[in-house]
């Protein structure tokens, strides 16, 4: 019997690691090479690492105030039910924009669909901050609660245990972006690009959907990029 429940036990562990967020997105782009920009293939669904710059005016996270592309917040609070607690969820937003991927001075556009929901991510959480019994939030974890309407003290005036976490795709950052690469035409000129036309990587809403991570793991240091002559649109 203690055996079967250690194996019951190890199989339960691989079944929550093999399914949680970072490695179901860390699978599909381990098959696929890395690629240089100039060396991306029409209409394939193509990888390609580099740096995360914004095209327009960069998003600001919530609480870190940090410029980005991408930021994904959750706001929780621990709850009592009975003689168990939890975490329950209060807040959990997300933004997007589309962002430039430069990688040796050439650049490719990600282009988003944030309505169709055209991709799907793991984002390293890089910020979090609590509040507790004997713990007060900081000004900046206040200005936050306030902002989503929050308040984070009970009607006996004790401070509610919040916790808030932040993960992003700072401006700069080093990242991995997979999607099916597309020629296209700018109809309007886009500050510090100087050419008519762009590389872009696309998703659908079905099984070819953009795949976007900041996760190291993603940057397969082993593997050479791969050269392949670039179709012309």
């Amino acid at each position: 019997m203690i055996i079967i429940a250690i194996t019951a036990g190890v199989f339960f562990l691989f079944l929550i690691n093999y399914f949680n967020q970072e490695n179901r997105i860390l699978r599909p782009l381990k098959k696929l090479p890395r690629n240089r920009v100039g060396s991306l293939r029409t209409n394939s669904f193509s990888k390609i690492s580099g740096k995360a710059l914004n095209i327009n005016s960069p998003l600001i996270a919530p609480l870190s105030k940090r410029k980005c592309v991408f930021y994904k917040i959750t706001i929780k609070q621990r709850v009592q039910s009975g003689k168990h607690s939890r975490w329950k969820t209060l807040i959990k937003e997300e933004n997007i924009q589309d962002f430039f991927i430069e990688q040796n001075e050439e650049r490719v556009i990600v282009l988003l669909n944030k309505e169709h929901r055209n991709y799907t991510n793991y984002l390293v959480t890089d910020k979090t901050v609590r509040s507790g019994t004997f713990n007060d939030p900081s000004p900046e974890f206040s200005r936050v609660l306030k902002l989503y309407n929050i308040n984070s003290e009970t009607i006996f005036g004790f401070n509610k245990q919040l916790k808030y976490e932040e993960a992003i795709i700072e401006v700069g950052e080093y990242i991995t972006v997979a999607g099916k690469v597309k020629w296209m035409e700018l109809d309007n000129h886009i500050k510090d690009y100087s050419y008519s036309s762009i590389v872009s990587l696309n998703g659908d809403t079905n099984k070819n959907k953009l795949i976007i991570t900041d996760s190291p793991r993603a940057i397969d240091k082993k593997k050479k990029l791969q050269s392949f002559p670039i179709l012309s649109f």
